[in-house]
């Protein structure tokens, strides 16, 4: 995660079913559908609304703009997740 911000790459999707475990036992993240490349003369942050509900940052809920630390938002949401059992704000409705 922390070379995918290095790289000013947003990964955005952060959930169990896109981590993979390879042969060698290194974990692998899949589906880069909704990863932002974030250029240089971007200076504006972006805005779209995307990503899995139980995951998603505040920031991305109310539109103000994100960064890179929706991405850790969601890693703290996934090791919650892994910890208890369910996500911490999950709801069936």
């Amino acid at each position: 995660m922390g070379y995918l911000h290095e790289s000013k790459i947003y990964y955005r999707d952060l959930k169990p079913e896109n981590i993979l475990l390879g042969l060698d036992g290194y974990i692998l993240l899949a589906d880069f559908g909704l990863a932002k490349i974030n250029k240089a003369e971007d200076t504006a942050e972006p805005n779209s609304f995307c990503g899995t509900p139980e995951y998603l940052a505040p920031e991305m809920i109310i539109g103000s703009g994100h960064d890179h630390t929706l991405d850790w938002w969601a890693l703290g949401i996934l090791i919650y997740e892994m910890m208890i059992g369910i996500p911490p704000y999950y709801h069936k409705n």
